[in-house]
């Protein structure tokens, strides 16, 4: 594709591992459109860093959790930038849950922003593009669609079903769009971990460390540009989905 049309949405990329990917492509010469829903300030500094590097920001507002605002976001995305040809659903909702303790609400707000949302946002992403266009989604995992725990049940669940999605979309969507996967492992403390408990998390990994946002960054801007690949999954995890006995397994980190 040629680099005047290098346009991306990125959901989620006001902070964290959403900004670092969007900087990441921007780093590449894709232009980003920074989703966010209440990170108004982060958003801003983010776009302006991604300014800095050559390239336009955007920023665009969606509850995603709200169906209306995102049968809308795309259409927000290129109307700002122009047309899209990449798409990375990175936004989630990552909130702890068992079987003892899930409730009706909890269960409806993870299926609505992890997995009903990427999979509308990739339908409207599929009628916006052009008959003779190629596009390329990416979905942000977890490890855990590789080890299943009992815990986290809703997050794991919604994620399990983007990983399921994640291959049937590569088979309906092509040959015109790529869609694949990155599933972190500890890469940046949760908001219910000490840096202690990270840090004996991110160690208890085969490789002895966990990532950084610039690992899952790398990652997701391979799979943009790797235009013979789709379907596939990395795990970007310290090699924590191959471990039995790492923090995630044997208790709520």
């Amino acid at each position: 594709m040629e680099d005047g049309r290098k346009n991306a949405l990125v959901t989620g990329a006001a902070k964290r591992l959403g900004r670092a990917i969007a900087l990441g492509l921007a780093e590449c010469g894709w232009s980003i459109a920074v989703h966010h829903k209440a990170s108004h300030k982060e958003a801003a500094e983010t776009a302006a860093a991604i300014r800095e590097k050559g390239v336009r920001a955007f920023v665009v507002v969606a509850d995603l959790a709200k169906e209306e605002e995102v049968a809308r976001l795309v259409g927000q995305a290129e109307n700002a930038l122009g047309p899209l040809h990449a798409l990375v659903n990175n936004a989630s909702i990552f909130e702890h849950d068992n079987i003892a303790t899930m409730t009706r609400d909890s269960w409806d707000m993870h299926m609505a922003v992890n997995l009903r949302a990427p999979i509308l946002l990739a339908q409207k992403f599929s009628e916006h593009l052009a008959a003779n266009d190629r596009g390329v989604i990416v979905n942000l995992l977890d490890q855990r669609v590789y080890k299943p725990t009992p815990e986290f049940l809703s997050y794991g669940m919604t994620k399990a079903g983007l990983h399921w999605l994640t291959t049937t979309l590569a088979q309906g969507l092509s040959p015109r769009i790529r869609v694949n996967a990155v599933a972190p492992g500890p890469t940046l403390p949760s908001a219910r971990q000490s840096k202690e408990q990270f840090e004996r998390q991110s160690s208890s990994t085969p490789l002895g460390h966990g990532a950084n946002p610039e690992d899952i960054a790398a990652a997701v801007r391979y799979l943009v540009e790797a235009g013979a690949v789709t379907g596939q999954t990395i795990a970007v995890d310290g090699g924590q989905h191959l471990s039995w006995r790492s923090a995630d397994a044997v208790g709520l980190e």
